[in-house]
């Protein structure tokens, strides 16, 4: 049940990456006739960066979790605890790559002439 929680967050934050419509200043942008494209665009720039960071945060979970069952004296629990770790350093590289995107976005729309507020 846990994992299935932690798996669902996951998705979450990563869609809310995908999402992210970030808050212009349309007086003082240079083209805001041209956002909604511009948005789009920066959007797909975006997703070719940060899924390395969910694959990344998985291993190192499990490899934590893995030694943490070992140290406990419980190398019969390796499995679950490698497990339990992947899911959670999954949804932490998750965290982070739905920033990196939205850094991506905002950074891409600023390149534009966009007067992006947050």
């Amino acid at each position: 049940m846990r994992r299935c929680s932690l798996l669902g967050l996951t998705f979450l934050v990563l869609l809310a990456g995908c999402q992210y419509r970030p808050v212009v200043d349309q007086k003082m942008s240079r083209n805001p006739e041209r956002f909604d494209a511009d948005l789009a665009e920066c959007r797909q720039i975006a997703e070719g960066g940060g899924g390395g960071q969910v694959a990344g945060g998985a291993a190192g979970g499990a490899v934590v979790g893995g030694a943490l069952a070992v140290a406990t004296g419980r190398p019969d629990r390796i499995g679950q605890a490698a497990g339990g770790g992947a899911v959670i350093g999954g949804a932490r590289g998750a965290g982070g790559s739905a920033r990196e995107k939205r850094g991506i976005v905002r950074n891409c729309l600023k390149g534009r002439g966009h007067a992006v507020l947050n």
